[in-house]
């Protein structure tokens, strides 16, 4: 059986590599998208049941498609995924769904890889790894295995029906942690939260979404801090129609709020004695965002109104005034501890020296150092917007860029050497 050859291997179909796809399309590029599950599987199998997408639907979108709602509106999960079912056959994206990449090899002697699939091998001259940040649950070793209770991660958690009766501790206050606590809350259980250092924009103010002001304010474009602190915990949520994550009214509705986990021995978890500076620092971020804000809409003469109620802080609850520093599991008559601690990327399959020593990938802008690899879908990649639908999107263009760029060297090698040869 011949070996089959293209351009470029796009690893993975989620929004990364559908907006790969149409912008190597848009070039000319011959190009083959491979996914192990379906097109924007995490969408559908790796989220909580209620789970929406954290921007409104105006702004969390490809520019060659609107979704299908209010655009004001918070999109469920479901209807994202359906999204880019509906994006991809629209841009005729050459997507092959049940394709798991097992490993990939630099050629020896020549340009290009070898990458090994579910269904046989293909050998591209660049590969375009699109598997995103969210891939290999993080089990922070803190609670054993003896503890008592049921631990998932926030990657496992669906629905409050799926969990055994009794209380919860959620680890982690960032965008799924706090939405799972509420969740859990409003269904009637009782919920620990525990929290670490984290940003807490407003969801709106004056009359616009956080995005909008992030848009108009110039912090989307922000670009990547150094190494190793592009993850910033940032409590938001388009839940509920939309509401500003406010940690002292949930705990003023019964949340009890821990500090940052520390430690576990013979059934008691222990915590940080941090949770008063980790939400004053959360406050600060808040308050600076609305400053800025007033400041823009007072600089350009805008017309919205006034919030000054957007500044009301909620009264000191009492976990706060008097934090608990330790918490019996048994005795708080905690069943389940759900991991809200993020992810780490997962690239064993890619057999090529393109990762750090703690195997983050090396890249500038998603361009490896390694000719013909290329990243898609990372935190910070180019900016503060990346990891977004629409950052994404921005993002898989440049690469494309790249790519067609160095096609088209190598197109100018290919003919001269054959001029020489004919010569």
């Amino acid at each position: 059986m011949a070996l089959e050859k293209t351009n470029t291997l796009v690893v993975g179909a989620g929004q990364a590599g559908v907006a790969m796809s149409e912008h190597l399309g848009k070039a000319g590029v011959p190009h083959i998208v491979v996914e192990r599950g379906r097109i924007a599987e995490r969408w559908r199998s790796g989220r909580w049941d209620s789970l929406v997408a954290n921007g409104p639907a105006w702004h969390d979108r490809f520019p060659g498609l609107e979704f299908a709602a209010d655009p004001e509106g918070f999109v469920p999960k479901e209807q994202v995924a359906d999204y880019f079912v509906t994006y991809a056959e629209q841009i005729g994206a050459p997507i092959r769904c049940g394709v798991e990449v097992r490993n990939a090899r630099r050629n020896e002697g020549r340009r290009g890889y070898i990458v090994e699939t579910s269904e046989g091998a293909i050998e591209a001259d660049n590969i375009v790894v699109a598997t995103g940040a969210f891939q290999k649950p993080v089990y922070p070793p803190i609670v054993d295995e003896t503890a008592g209770v049921t631990q998932i991660h926030s990657a496992d958690y669906r629905n409050p029906g799926q969990l055994a009766d009794g209380a919860v501790l959620v680890v982690g206050a960032g965008s799924s942690g706090v939405q799972i606590a509420d969740e859990l809350m409003r269904s009637g259980r009782r919920v620990y939260l525990s929290m670490g250092p984290h940003d807490r924009p407003p969801r709106a103010y004056r009359g616009r979404d956080f995005c909008w002001w992030l848009g108009v304010l110039g912090k989307w474009d922000m670009s990547a801090p150094e190494p190793g602190t592009e993850h910033v915990t940032i409590a938001v949520s388009g839940a509920y129609g939309g509401q500003t994550v406010d940690f002292r009214r949930l705990a003023n509705q019964g949340m009890i709020l821990l500090g940052r986990t520390e430690g576990y021995s013979d059934g008691v978890v222990s915590f940080a004695a941090d949770l008063k500076e980790n939400l004053d620092k959360g406050d600060a971020n808040y308050l600076g965002l609305l400053d800025e804000a007033d400041a823009y809409v007072l600089a350009n003469g805008l017309d919205l109104p006034q919030e000054p109620e957007a500044r009301r802080r909620e009264p000191e609850p009492a976990c706060v005034s008097d934090p608990i520093r330790e918490l019996d599991l048994a005795e708080a008559d905690i069943t389940t501890i759900i991991w809200a601690t993020g992810y780490v990327q997962d690239y064993n399959w890619l057999k090529i020296d393109a990762f750090d020593g703690n195997g983050r990938p090396i890249h500038q802008r998603g361009v490896s150092p390694q000719q013909g690899v290329f990243f898609l879908g990372l935190p910070w990649q180019s900016r503060r917007g990346s990891s977004f639908i629409w950052g994404v999107w921005h993002d898989a263009k440049h690469i494309s860029e790249q790519i067609d760029i160095q096609r088209k060297y190598m197109d100018y090698h290919d003919k001269a050497q054959l001029n020489t040869q004919d010569a």
